[in-house]
């Protein structure tokens, strides 16, 4: 199932009927975010960001962190930190 809003997000879910689950949104920008969890548990795990690379998010729905980001270029960094007050690490280059 997939639900379009009025900003042009569409949200694709999964479940069985009345325990859908959202699994991606897709962004008129061309980002996408990626979820795992029960419905209404949901927490992003992953953003791809054209042009910039993939997020990779932990952490409980509502206090998701940053915990490492890949560039287009193969180079990684590492990020610790809550929501909101992450920084980086370490820095992997490619």
């Amino acid at each position: 199932m997939r639900e379009v809003f009025p900003s042009g997000d569409v949200c694709h879910f999964e479940g069985e009927q009345g325990a859908e689950r959202k699994v991606r949104m897709l962004c008129p920008d061309g980002n996408v975010h990626h979820y795992e969890g029960e419905a209404d548990a949901e927490r992003k795990v992953r953003a791809e960001l054209p042009g910039v690379g993939v997020l990779h998010y932990e952490g409980e729905k509502g206090a998701e962190r940053m915990v490492r980001a890949e560039d287009t270029n193969g180079n990684v960094q590492h990020y610790e930190g809550e929501r909101g007050a992450e920084r980086m690490v370490s820095l992997d280059l490619e």
